[in-house]
């Protein structure tokens, strides 16, 4: 997928969650949120005042490593497509 095909694939995929309006499933938000810092080059630490929600949203950061930008943009549509049914 060139750079920008895959960039409006990914804005596309953020927009389906960001209007979704039923709950998601716990596993899967992480892995969006994780994927979706990844891809911004977002490095800031969670901000939840819950230190229980912040550990697993940094468990979920840490399992994406050093994954390429390109790979977590992919990876989110991906996960997008396969939950929702589209991107």
């Amino acid at each position: 997928m060139k750079d920008q095909a895959l960039e409006k694939a990914f804005l596309e995929a953020v927009a389906v969650v960001n209007n979704y309006k039923k709950p998601i499933q716990a596993d899967v938000l992480l892995k969006l949120y994780a994927y979706y810092k990844k891809a911004n080059q977002n490095n800031t630490h969670p901000g939840s005042r819950k230190p229980l929600i912040n550990g697993f949203k940094i468990n979920a950061l840490l399992q994406v490593g050093y994954m390429p930008l390109d790979e977590a943009k992919k990876a989110y549509i991906d996960l997008v497509k396969d939950y929702f049914g589209k991107s």
